[in-house]
C-alpha cells in the first residue's frame, strides 16, 4: 500500500510540514518496545501476554506519528487504540505492515538484512519525513539500531579538530570528512524522543520511526542501510537496499527584509519546526549558509526553501537590533513571501560611531571545499552586513593564503556599500613569525613581503618586528590578534621561575632579602600566609592563582602561544597600533594593555572575533566602534585612522559608550594638559541592551575556570547555554592607570544614561571607562606639567619580565640567521622599560 507521508512536525495538518531542525548526525537511535514470540504455538490463554507488548509499542507509534504531523490512516489508528489483547500478534502485524517502508531482520548471529516496500517512497523536499520501520529481532540484541546511507551526511569538508573542540561540535563529525561531497542529498536518523525508546528491547518484533530529510526535489535513488550501533559496522553485518524516492518540491520562500527606516537590508534568521529542528539542516548547508551556524543570512528579495507547515522564526541583524520572534505558516504551494521589519534598540551611528570587526576569515578553520580554500567575498559580505557591521576586515592567513589572496586589493572590495565596507587584508598566522604572536595587518596596499615571491613559506621573517615595520612602511594599521592566547598564568611554572632566579641558597624558601629584586604578584607580607617571614612554593602558587583572577595583576604569564607575545617589544619600537580584545579572556587581554599604557605608550584597543577560528558563532561578536562623526559614506582609510588613533571603544555590541570625555576631550582626539595637579570632569553616556545572551562571553555566567576566563568567546566552557538575561543593572567603572576609582550602576534598559565624575589627577595619567567584560573605551591622556605617563614602576618591570619569558620560550623558533638581530631588539626593549621603571620610581610610582 503506497501512501504519501507528510514531513515532520506539523500537528494541525497531516499533509503539512513543521519547522524543522535536525538535532544532529548522531541521532542513530531507534524507538521501540517489542514482544517475545513464543517458541511453540501459544495456548489461547497466553495470547494476551503475547500481544500486549506489541500493542503498547504500536500505541506509542500512533501517538508519535500524530505528534510529528504524519498520522496513520484513521481506520488503522482507531483500530490499534481499540485493539483487544485477545487478538494475536499476527493480527496486529497484518494491520500495520502495509504502512511500513523498511523491514529490518536481525538474525541470531546479529547479521542485519533489510527490505523495502514495493514502489518509490514519497518524501517532501526540505522536510523531515517520518517513515515506519519494522524490526524482527531474532538475536535478542538491545543495542541501538542505526540507519545509514552513503547519500546522507555532511556536504561540507572538514572543520579543524581544534575548532571542533572549541565549538563543542565533535559529535557532528566534521573532522572525519576530508573532502566535500555536495551530492549527499539525504539526512537520515531514527527518531528517539519520548514516548519512543532509544534501544531495541531485545524482543522479537517492534516498530520504529525513521526521519529522512531530502535536500533536492525529483525522483532520486539512494542506498538505505541499517545496522546496530556497535560492533557490526562491517558489510557482512549491515543490511542495505536500493531505494527510489519521489521527492515533492518544497516552497520557495522569498524574504522581504526591511531595516528600521524601511529600506531593504540583510537580516539574520533561524527557522525552527515545532519539534525544534533548524531549517535548512546544518549538515546540508553550503555557502552562503555555514553549517556551524544555526542562523542563515538573507538579503532583501532572496529566498530560502522550506516545506509546508508551521515554523517559529527568530530574526534580527546583530546585537544592536532587537531579537524578534514570530510563528509563521508556509502554505502548500510553489512560492510564498514573508515580510520582516527589523527593529533597533540602539544605533551608535546616530552618535557618530561606526562598528567593525577587524579580524574575520573566509577560510582556514571551518569553511567549505577544504578549509584551505574557503568561500567567496559574496558569502563573507552577507555575514558582515547580516550582523549589522559597518566594516568587516577579511584576513587571508597561512593555510588559505594561496587561494584566498586572489581576493586582496589595495582598496575595499567591490561589493562594499556606502555604510557597509569589506576589505581583504592579512593576518600573519601560519607564516614564519607566528610563534611570536599573530598580527593583523589592516589597510595594506601590498600583501607580498619582499623576496617572498607571493608565497607563505619563503622570505617571511620568523619574528614580528620586521613584519610590522614592513606594514607600517606602506601605511598599514597593525596590532596583535586574540591577545590572551599565551597570556595565561600557570602558577606552578611562575613560582618555579621565581625560585630559580631568587632562591640564592636553594633552600626552597624565599626570604624578604632575596625578594628585593623579585616582581611578586602581591606584597611579601600578603603572600606569607603563616607569617613565618619566608615564602614557600605553595604560598606563592596560591597567590599567583589569585592574581590570575585579578585585574590588573603582576603575575608573569607563560608567553608560549600566538597572542600578544612580542607586543611589548614592537610597541616600544612604535610599530604596533593596537591590541585586540573581545574574543579571548578579558583579564589577560586588558592586563597586558594596562601595563603598556602605564609605561606611557599610546597603545589602543580594538575589537575582533577571529571568526570562525576563535569565535565561531558569528562575525562581530567582538567589535570596535570608531568615531567618525556625521558622514555621507564611510571611507576605509578614515575608519582605520580612527582605529589607530583610539577614537573608539570596544564592545560585544550589547553595551555602548556613546560619549566619553575628560574636560571635554574625547579619546584619540587630543590630550588634556594640566599645569598642576587638579580635578578633572569626566562625562559619559552609556547604554546597555535590555536583553543579553546568558553566556560567559557576556559575563552572565561564571566560567568553571574562574574569573580569568570571563569574556572568552573561544570555548563554551561547558554545555552551550540557552536563554537571555533581561533587565538588571551593569557596573560601570571609571579607570585611572588601570585601577577603578569610581563606580556607577546603570540600568540595562536599552536607554542612554548620562554619567558624570569629578576626580583628582595628581600625575600624568590615562583615564578610561569600562564595564567588565562587555565594554571598554580607549583612554584619554591627561598630562600634568607636560610629563609623560609613568604610572607604575611595577608595570615597567612586568613588561621586562614578559619579554624575558618570551625569549626563553620562543627564541628557538627564530631562524638562526635572524636570532642575533632579534636578541638585540629584545634587549633594547628591555633597556627601554628599565629606563621607564627608573623614571616611575623617581615619581614615587
Amino acid at each position: 500500500m503506497k501512501r504519501r507521508l507528510p514531513c515532520l512536525g506539523s500537528r494541525s495538518d497531516r499533509f503539512s510540514c513543521p519547522l524543522g531542525t535536525f538535532t544532529g548526525l548522531s541521532l542513530a537511535l531507534a524507538l521501540s518496545l517489542t514482544v517475545l514470540l513464543p517458541l511453540s504455538p501459544p495456548l489461547q490463554a497466553q495470547a494476551p501476554l503475547a500481544s500486549q507488548p506489541l500493542l503498547a509499542n504500536l500505541k506509542r507509534v500512533v501517538s508519535t506519528l500524530e505528534f510529528l504531523g504524519a498520522p496513520l490512516p484513521e481506520t488503522i489508528a482507531t483500530r490499534i487504540q481499540s485493539f483487544s489483547t485477545q487478538d494475536s500478534v499476527e493480527t496486529l502485524q497484518t494491520l500495520i505492515d502495509p504502512e511500513v517502508s523498511f523491514f529490518v531482520e536481525i538474525n541470531p548471529e546479529v547479521r542485519v538484512k533489510v527490505a523495502k516496500r514495493p514502489g518509490p517512497i514519497d518524501l517532501q523536499q526540505s522536510a523531515f519525513t517520518p517513515l515506519l520501520v519494522k524490526v524482527s529481532n531474532q538475536s535478542s540484541s538491545t543495542q541501538p539500531l542505526r540507519i545509514l546511507s552513503p547519500q546522507a551526511g555532511p556536504v561540507y569538508a572538514g572543520m579543524s579538530a581544534l575548532s571542533a573542540q572549541r565549538m563543542q561540535r565533535q559529535g557532528f563529525r566534521e573532522t572525519e570528512t576530508p573532502e566535500a561531497d555536495p551530492s549527499r542529498f539525504l539526512q537520515v536518523a531514527l527518531y528517539e524522543r519520548s514516548p519512543m525508546s532509544p534501544h531495541l528491547s531485545g524482543l522479537a518484533v517492534e516498530y520504529a520511526i525513521v526521519l529522512i530529510y531530502a535536500r533536492d526535489p525529483g525522483t532520486l535513488e539512494a542506498t538505505i542501510g541499517f545496522d546496530l550501533a556497535e560492533g557490526n559496522q562491517d558489510l557482512g553485518f549491515r543490511g542495505e537496499v536500493a531505494t527510489l524516492f519521489q521527492v515533492q518540491k518544497g516552497v520557495q520562500v522569498k524574504l522581504e527584509v526591511l531595516d528600521v527606516d524601511g529600506n531593504p537590508t540583510t537580516g539574520k534568521f533561524v527557522f525552527r519546526d515545532l519539534d525544534g529542528r533548524v531549517h535548512p539542516p546544518q549538515a546540508k548547508r553550503l555557502a552562503p549558509d555555514f553549517y556551524f551556524q544555526e542562523q542563515i543570512y538573507r538579503a532583501h528579495g532572496s529566498e530560502v526553501i522550506l516545506p509546508p507547515g508551521l515554523f517559529d522564526v527568530t530574526y534580527s541583524r546583530g546585537p544592536e537590533y532587537q531579537s524578534q520572534e514570530a510563528r509563521i505558516e508556509i502554505p502548500r504551494r510553489n512560492r510564498h513571501t514573508l515580510k520582516f521589519q527589523l527593529k533597533r534598540w540602539i544605533n551608535p551611528a546616530d552618535y557618530g560611531f561606526y562598528s567593525g570587526d577587524h579580524h574575520i576569515h573566509g577560510a582556514g578553520c571551518a569553511h567549505y571545499t577544504m578549509p584551505t580554500l574557503g568561500v567567496s567575498p559574496a558569502d563573507m559580505f552577507l555575514q558582515v552586513k547580516g550582523e549589522g557591521l559597518n566594516v568587516g576586515c577579511v584576513l587571508t592567513w597561512g593555510p588559505c593564503f594561496d587561494f584566498q589572496r586572489q581576493f586582496f586589493r589595495a582598496s575595499v572590495d567591490a561589493l562594499s556599500e556606502p555604510f557597509t565596507l569589506m576589505k581583504y587584508d592579512l593576518e600573519i598566522s601560519g607564516f614564519g613569525s607566528a610563534a611570536l604572536g599573530h598580527v593583523c595587518l589592516l589597510n595594506l596596499k601590498n600583501q607580498t613581503y619582499p623576496e617572498s615571491e607571493g608565497t607563505k613559506t619563503k622570505g617571511w621573517p620568523t619574528w614580528t618586528t620586521p613584519v610590522l615595520r614592513w606594514a607600517k612602511e606602506q601605511g598599514a594599521v597593525t596590532g596583535y590578534a586574540h591577545s590572551a592566547s599565551g597570556l595565561q598564568i600557570h602558577s606552578q611554572n611562575a613560582a618555579r621561575r621565581l625560585f630559580a632566579e631568587f632562591d640564592t641558597n636553594q633552600d626552597q624558601l624565599l626570604v624578604r632579602e632575596e625578594c628585593q629584586r623579585a616582581l611578586l604578584p602581591f606584597p611579601f607580607d600578603l603572600i606569607d600566609q603563616d607569617q613565618d617571614r619566608t615564602l614557600s612554593p605553595s604560598e606563592l602558587e596560591i597567590k599567583l592563582e589569585r592574581a590570575a583572577d585579578t585585574l590588573p595583576n603582576l603575575a608573569i604569564p607563560e608567553m608560549n602561544s600566538v597572542g600578544a607575545m612580542e607586543i611589548c617589544v614592537t610597541t616600544a619600537a612604535g610599530l604596533c597600533d593596537f591590541i585586540s580584545a573581545m574574543d579571548t579572556a578579558r583579564i589577560p587581554e586588558w592586563n597586558m594593555w594596562y601595563h603598556i599604557l602605564n609605561c606611557g605608550f599610546p597603545l589602543k584597543v580594538s575589537g575582533e572575533t577571529d571568526f570562525p577560528c576563535m569565535s565561531g558563532s558569528r562575525v562581530g561578536q567582538g567589535r570596535v566602534y570608531v568615531q567618525l562623526g556625521t558622514v555621507r559614506r564611510l571611507e576605509f582609510d578614515d575608519w582605520c585612522a580612527g582605529l589607530a588613533s583610539g577614537r573608539s571603544y570596544v564592545s560585544d555590541g550589547f553595551a555602548h559608550a556613546l560619549a566619553f570625555t575628560v574636560n571635554g576631550t574625547a579619546p584619540g582626539f587630543s590630550e588634556v594638559n594640566l599645569e598642576t595637579p587638579a580635578r578633572v570632569k569626566v562625562e559619559a553616556q552609556v547604554a546597555f541592551a535590555p536583553s543579553t545572551p546568558r553566556t560567559v562571553a557576556q559575563g552572565q555566567l561564571v566560567p568553571p575556570g574562574g574569573a580569568r576566563f570571563t569574556g572568552d568567546t573561544v570555548t563554551f566552557h561547558g554545555p552551550p547555554p540557552e536563554g537571555r538575561t533581561t533587565g538588571g543593572s551593569r557596573r560601570v567603572e571609571l579607570v585611572v592607570n588601570g585601577m577603578a576609582v569610581e563606580t556607577r550602576l546603570v540600568p540595562a534598559d536599552g536607554m542612554p544614561h548620562l554619567l558624570e565624575f569629578q576626580i583628582p589627577i595628581e600625575q600624568s595619567s590615562w583615564i578610561a571607562l569600562r564595564h567588565f567584560p562587555q565594554l571598554h573605551t580607549n583612554p584619554v591622556t591627561v598630562l600634568v606639567s607636560r610629563q609623560p605617563i609613568r604610572a607604575s614602576s611595577n608595570s615597567a618591570r612586568w613588561c621586562q619580565e614578559t619579554i624575558k619569558q618570551l625569549w626563553r620560550t620562543r627564541q628557538r623558533s627564530i631562524d638562526p640567521k635572524e636570532r642575533a638581530q632579534a636578541q638585540a631588539t629584545f634587549e633594547w626593549a628591555i633597556t627601554r622599560y628599565q629606563q621607564i621603571e627608573a623614571q616611575a620610581k623617581e615619581q614615587g610610582n
